[in-house]
């Protein structure tokens, strides 16, 4: 049996607001109703996921359907830039401000000045840097490096990691207050094991994008191709899907993808048991997020079930999985009201 690639989306259609965001999946369009709810404010955003989920793609998205749409989006990846330069790149620097400083230059927020800056990797920012990011956040002012004048901007801020900030915060290595200044509204990006009915047409839209760009034409992907492809455990979300459809373009003989998963047991086993470890850690960090974003309530249609795209039975099944659980003054109070109610 062969499987047939399903043609692109119409982009007057809805679901193609979202430009490269491919998925039908509830998590995915769980996160995109977010997406769509947060947009039109000024809010800060805290995108969370795994890395190679898209986050950078959902920052796009918030900025496009914003008020700011058709205004600068820069984007800055803290993890990428050296500390003793992380600074100058954020705020700008005069000239002779330090060894090697030849001219003025101006940093990444007031190059988003009426737009959107995007930081990705925020968990990597220094802390002796986060005073300065909190109070540009808070006052929505900052001096360039070497300079004593104040700038005033006007900047939308999102920001992004796949780091567990409450853990970082727990060990001193982030400050709080700066966390609880960033997480005024999370997005979840959900892995790509947790949306597996995306696998298919995510396939389907890379080969098309590498055989159009290698001049190839690819007609039949093989089921049991895209079984594999749909049970594999993808460790490395999106970003490895695309990686390892290109390198099965490039390989692709007479219009017929082949498998370009690893074939020997142990790499497959070894991918499962680092997919399986780092999922448990990312989910556990996600779950947690969406229960903090609604005050621990899991049920309803702003509980945190329905932030993670989850039925209420399944999210609790995996709270007690993954050992997580009300913390007990909160959890007094819930017993206590709904006794009210059944006396009520």
């Amino acid at each position: 049996m062969e499987y047939n690639r399903v043609p692109q989306n119409d982009h007057n259609r809805p679901e193609c607001r979202f430009e490269e965001i491919i998925g039908h999946s509830p998590a995915l369009k769980s996160a995109l109703l977010e997406v769509e709810r947060v947009a039109p404010t000024d809010s800060t955003v805290l995108v969370l996921g795994e890395t190679g989920t898209g986050k950078e793609l959902i920052a796009h998205a918030i900025h496009n359907l914003s008020p700011r749409c058709g205004r600068p989006f820069v984007k800055l990846n803290c993890a990428a830039i050296p500390f003793d330069l992380l600074e100058s790149e954020l705020f700008g620097h005069e000239k002779g401000a330090f060894t090697g400083a030849a001219a003025q230059t101006i940093g990444r927020f007031e190059m988003a000045d009426t737009g959107t800056l995007f930081l990705d990797e925020i968990g990597d920012i220094p802390l002796a840097l986060q005073p300065k990011l909190l109070r540009v956040l808070q006052e929505k002012e900052f001096e360039r490096l070497g300079s004593g004048r104040t700038h005033q901007i006007n900047v939308r801020l999102i920001a992004a990691t796949h780091r567990d900030l409450t853990e970082m915060v727990s060990r001193n290595e982030f400050r709080s207050d700066l966390y609880y200044r960033l997480n005024v509204f999370p997005v979840l990006v959900p892995a790509v094991r947790e949306r597996r009915e995306d696998i298919q047409p995510l396939v389907s839209h890379f080969v098309e994008v590498f055989a159009r760009r290698m001049g190839k034409h690819i007609d039949q992907i093989p089921q049991a191709t895209m079984n594999a492809l749909i049970a594999y455990s993808w460790p490395g979300n999106v970003r490895e899907l695309q990686n390892l459809i290109e390198r099965a373009v490039i390989r692709s003989d007479n219009g017929v993808l082949p498998n370009p998963l690893p074939r020997s047991k142990k790499e497959d086993a070894g991918a499962t048991t680092l997919s399986n470890s780092a999922f448990m850690d990312s989910q556990r960090a996600l779950i947690l997020q969406a229960l903090e974003a609604t005050a621990w309530v899991i049920g309803g249609p702003f509980g945190a079930a329905a932030r993670l795209g989850l039925k209420r039975t399944t999210l609790v099944s995996k709270m007690k999985k993954l050992g997580i659980y009300q913390p007990r003054r909160q959890r007094v109070m819930d017993e206590f009201n709904e006794r009210s109610e059944l006396t009520m």
